[in-house]
């Protein structure tokens, strides 16, 4: 067996080898119904994942597709809202209208019963309906999660495959509510019929951090309080609220950040060896962290606002409360660090430290364990601290900040780094989009990278209190210039706890060499 990386086409020869062996998976037809289909989401996300996995051949061959919602739709104005995000090129022409020809769509109103008995009726019509397992995607506001779910539940369920249910975040805005939507959904469908996805789980090097961690016995020894001095969680992103300041407001950064994509991080880098690589071994480790984790406090936070930079160009020089859709005056945190901890032998007076904002200086989404210093020191403090450092978007890479020997006739210390990055080490893999893997998921019934509820209620519970002072005290953020690192005293924040910022380490790319 080769020991090269393999192509895009090899890996999804693969795969589709691995889905169509198993016959419960090839033979009995899909029914896939996306529930808000003329929104954003569907057109920019949905529609597109479907599309590539129809076009590399790794749906069930008997699969159709129902857009459902409230606007008079026809199939050719979804398909041309859709086109700019379809990467679709023009020897894909027969196969893009093989795709279409699958898709139907059916207009009704979410909170009325009879439309979604226009809608069974649909789905039954179809090749294969009457036995046909249902994916229902709910790509909608929360807002109409209740109504959705009971009507699915008592109109549209398969009476003789199975039937799924992705639900899309927020899930919820507090403990309180999201218990409220948990218990409802759990008494409509089994905890095996419900996938939350986070897109978060679904991108490679997060999935990668359990094969990192569990699968080198390099790291094993070290991935504990004795070697790391802090873990850094980084979200960042260089644009700003682009007119969705109106949504974006209501929940702010850390509900649409912190609270999820950043603790399911934590989790990973965290949590101890599951069992098994089964959802359920898995998850319950990571249930077992967030159990670990006290609510965070305030004098642990620091909040930012984005201003606009004078001297920037075009959105750059607007800020926040610039964008019209943004209530005047608004105290809503475009940026946030947080200091947790997990109170366990493993990790007992480590800090991790989460951060992320809108309008920074790059786009960028990592995990960065800082180790302690070298203890009885001979090279006169040249040393600088060694890093572990998984990059997760954007030019995905693992690689160890590290010290060595400058090369020639001196006998000091600098920094270095062994690398991997993905796009060097795999040149002609292109990874599939982290929608592409969930859904793929869905249909093989893997829970693994979704949330299950007692997941959703620890986290909840770690940052319910912190957002209820801020939405009572409405404390002032601190405001941070468009295309800038953040606030400063978020960086005073992390050398509080033990994050060591040295500014010595210059990247050289190999192949420019």
């Amino acid at each position: 067996m080769s020991n090269l990386p393999f192509s895009r086409s090899e890996v999804f020869g693969e795969l589709r080898k691995e889905l169509h062996e198993d016959k419960e998976f090839d033979q009995s037809a899909h029914i896939f119904i996306i529930m808000g289909a003329s929104g954003d989401l569907a057109k920019k996300k949905i529609y597109p994942t479907l599309w590539w996995l129809f076009r590399d051949g790794l749906l069930p061959e008997q699969t159709y597709f129902v857009g459902f919602a409230r606007s008079d739709l026809t199939i050719d104005a979804i398909r041309t809202s859709c086109l700019p995000y379809l990467k679709a090129t023009d020897k894909d022409a027969e196969r893009l209208s093989a795709f279409f020809s699958r898709n139907t769509y059916i207009s009704g109103k979410y909170a009325d019963e009879s439309s979604f008995s226009k809608l069974d009726t649909h789905i039954t019509s179809l090749p294969g309906g009457p036995e046909a397992n249902r994916l229902f995607y709910l790509a909608l506001p929360p807002t109409v999660y209740h109504d959705v779910s009971k009507n699915i539940k008592h109109r549209c369920m398969s009476t003789k495959g199975w039937t799924r249910v992705i639900v899309e975040k927020p899930f919820g805005h507090d403990l309180q509510s999201s218990e409220e939507l948990s218990t409802h959904l759990s008494s409509l469908f089994t905890e095996d019929q419900i996938y939350r996805i986070d897109h978060y789980l679904g991108k490679e090097m997060v999935q990668n951090l359990m094969v990192l961690r569990f699968g080198n016995r390099i790291f094993g020894p070290i991935w504990n309080r004795d070697s790391l001095a802090c873990v850094v969680l980084t979200f960042k992103e260089p644009f700003g609220t682009q007119g969705r300041g109106g949504y974006f407001d209501d929940f702010g950064i850390i509900r649409d950040v912190m609270q999820n994509h950043l603790l399911q991080m934590l989790c990973l880098v965290a949590m101890e060896k599951p069992a098994s690589t089964s959802s359920d071994d898995v998850r319950d480790e990571k249930v077992k962290v967030l159990k670990c984790i006290a609510p965070v406090p305030i004098s642990d936070v620091v909040l930012g606002q984005y201003v606009g930079n004078p001297e920037g160009e075009g959105d750059e020089k607007l800020g926040y409360l610039d964008d019209p859709t943004v209530p005047k005056g608004s105290t809503q945190a475009t940026f946030t660090a947080a200091v947790l901890y997990v109170h366990n032998e493993r990790w007992d007076g480590v800090p991790f430290i989460l951060r992320c904002g809108k309008a920074l200086n790059e786009r960028k989404a990592e995990v960065r364990l800082q180790f302690t210093d070298v203890p009885g020191d001979i090279f006169g403090n040249q040393c600088r601290r060694n890093e572990l450092v998984v990059r997760v978007q954007p030019n995905e890479a693992v690689y160890a900040k590290m010290m060595s020997k400058k090369p020639g006739v001196y006998f000091s210390p600098e920094e270095t780094e062994l690398d991997l990055t993905y796009k060097s080490r795999y040149k002609d893999v292109k990874l599939p989009d982290a929608y592409e893997r969930l859904i793929l998921d869905v249909f093989c019934g893997s829970q693994m990278h979704f949330v299950r509820s007692d997941e959703l209620r620890e986290a909840w519970r770690i940052f319910t209190p912190l957002l209820h002072h801020i939405d009572r005290e409405k404390p002032k953020p601190i405001p941070y210039k468009y295309g800038s690192r953040g606030p400063t005293e978020a960086d005073d924040l992390s050398k509080k706890v033990g994050f060591r910022y040295e500014g010595t380490y210059k990247w050289v790319n190999p192949h420019r060499l």
